[in-house]
C-alpha cells in the first residue's frame, strides 16, 4: 500500500503528464504573430517536463512503487485538466500560468510530506521542481505584460 509520499509522487507524475501533453498541444497549434517565440518556448518546456516525469517515476520506483504508466492512469489521477480547446497564443500562456501555480502549490505540499517521511532525495527533487516552476510562471506572466 502506498504511503502519503508515494501517493503525492504518483499524483504529481500524473499532473506532469497532463502538462506535458498540453505543452505539446500548444506547441503544435500556436498561431499568429507570437508563433516563433511561443513555438520554441513550448518545445523547451515540454522537454523539461518530460525530464520531470522521468524523475518522478524513477523516485517512485526507487521507493519500491510501480509508477502510474498508462494515459488512463494519468488522467484518472491528475489534478490538472487537459485542454480540449485551442486557445489564442495569449490564452495558452495564461492557462499554463494557472496550471503552474496549481502545480507549485502541490509540489510545496509534497515537499512537506517528503520531509515528514524523511526522504531527502524526494525533498530535493520536489523543491527543485517547485523553484523552477515558480520561475517559469513568473516569466510567462512577464510575457503577458
Amino acid at each position: 500500500m502506498q504511503n502519503a509520499l508515494d501517493k503525492n509522487l504518483a499524483l504529481l507524475l500524473a499532473d506532469y503528464q497532463v502538462l506535458y501533453q498540453k505543452l505539446r498541444n500548444y506547441h503544435w497549434n500556436v498561431k499568429g504573430p507570437l508563433f516563433f517565440s511561443l513555438h520554441a518556448k513550448f518545445e523547451e518546456l515540454y522537454l523539461i517536463t518530460a525530464e520531470r516525469v522521468d524523475g518522478l517515476a524513477e523516485r517512485l520506483a526507487a521507493r519500491g512503487q510501480r509508477p502510474p504508466s498508462t494515459l488512463a492512469e494519468h488522467l484518472q489521477l491528475a489534478r490538472l485538466a487537459e485542454d480540449p480547446e485551442v486557445p489564442s497564443a495569449e490564452g495558452m500562456v495564461g492557462r499554463l500560468v494557472a496550471d503552474l501555480d496549481v502545480l507549485v502549490d502541490h509540489l510545496r505540499e509534497a515537499v512537506k510530506v517528503a520531509d515528514q517521511d524523511g526522504d531527502s532525495a524526494a525533498v530535493n527533487l520536489l523543491d527543485g521542481f517547485a523553484d523552477a516552476e515558480e520561475q517559469v510562471s513568473w516569466m510567462l506572466r512577464a510575457f503577458l505584460g
